[in-house]
């Protein structure tokens, strides 16, 4: 599997330089490709990389800041995706001083459909936290998903590889008012965006986010579904406020038996193979979100739990048998450790039965 980091391939690299000196033809695409690939480059991750490729783009486009981002612009429709971050990330390491405030902001939003400014409009809300705020509320009103989608994904406390923004993991009210203006919004990027906000947020403020959810939940089909992905990970928790507000009802006359593994031992690379029936004796159909929790052998002898989604529906009263597996390939997200492993069905929240069972390493 490609790692994000490699996407910096010698050809990625030498394809931005003409791009760039069709627009600038004093750019020197040799000693961008030299300053990109200097000594290190190898030991760089993902947002290392873009960092070194920013940094060389500085010392070859124009010194006059409004120069360089014109020569950006330009070649800024040819450049689109996750491997061209450092288009944006140009804009905060080089126009975060005060006198370049205007652009940045207006450069952020020309930027962001091409490759996502979400990382680099943080560190303005950090040195200019009320003008910043004010402009990505406006932002919520731009005809752009993708403009829209900045004012919710660039706010979020704690973004997947970007810093943190301290300020809000304390205190989020600031950027309640742009959820709100989003939570209908038309574009489900921009949903999707709005949701992942408010996961982050629940993990700090839970009460908060489950009392916006409430008075959020059944007002427009585009918000029950925001306010759904928004409590996934208070509902993995088994929080009884997130499971009463979806119909997850706590009751005794739901149990799980006979939790079976077609095998005791899976060799890494293969599947575990598991079932189990779920009894309902209520005399009614019941909501359960049933989930199954995997404890991973890690290096220290320890084992680390992961859940994970297996079934979200009504039952029938009576038996119901679910059959389902889990996968032991290798990926570059999680290393595989041989030895014991606990496979635990949950519930609404509760664990409900437990099995144990040996990964084998290959040979």
């Amino acid at each position: 599997m490609e790692l994000f980091k490699d996407k910096y391939t010698p050809a990625l690299i030498e394809r931005t330089g003409e791009r760039l000196h069709q627009f600038y033809p004093k750019l020197d695409t040799q000693q961008f490709r030299e300053l990109v690939f200097a000594e290190g480059w190898g030991d760089l991750e993902f947002k290392a990389r873009i960092r070194r490729i920013t940094l060389a783009l500085t010392q070859v486009l124009p010194d006059n800041y409004e120069e360089a981002l014109h020569v950006i612009e330009q070649a800024a429709p040819q450049m689109r995706g996750v491997e061209y971050l450092f288009v944006p990330d140009f804009i905060e390491v080089n126009g975060l001083a005060p006198e370049n405030y205007e652009l940045s902001m207006k450069y952020l939003t020309v930027f962001t459909p091409y490759s996502s400014s979400e990382f680099a409009v943080r560190p303005f809300i950090e040195r200019y936290p009320i003008e910043t705020m004010k402009r990505m509320m406006q932002w919520t009103s731009s005809p752009s998903e993708h403009i829209r989608r900045l004012a919710s994904e660039g706010s979020r406390p704690r973004l997947p590889w970007g810093s943190k923004l301290r300020g809000f993991i304390t205190e989020p009210t600031p950027v309640l008012p742009i959820l709100h203006e989003l939570k209908q919004d038309e574009s489900l990027y921009v949903r999707k965006s709005v949701a992942n906000h408010l996961n982050d947020i629940s993990k700090d403020h839970p009460e908060l986010v489950l009392d916006l959810a409430s008075s959020w939940y059944g007002q427009h089909e585009y918000t029950d579904w925001i306010v759904r992905h928004a409590s996934r990970s208070l509902l993995k928790k088994g929080h009884p406020k997130a499971l009463s507000l979806f119909g997850y009802v706590e009751q005794d006359a739901t149990h799980i038996e006979h939790l079976q593994l077609v095998s005791d031992t899976v060799a890494i690379g293969e599947d575990l193979h598991f079932s189990f029936d779920v009894v309902n004796e209520s005399g009614q159909s019941q909501m359960l979100r049933i989930e199954y929790e995997i404890g991973y052998m890690k290096a220290n002898g320890k084992q680390a739990p992961k859940r994970f989604k297996c079934s979200d529906k009504n039952f029938p009263t009576g038996r119901t048998r679910v059959a389902t597996k889990q996968s032991f390939k290798v990926i570059t997200t999680r290393k595989h450790y041989a030895g014991l492993h606990t496979l635990t069905i949950v519930v609404n929240g509760q664990p409900a039965a437990t099995a144990t069972f040996v990964l084998e390493q290959t040979e």
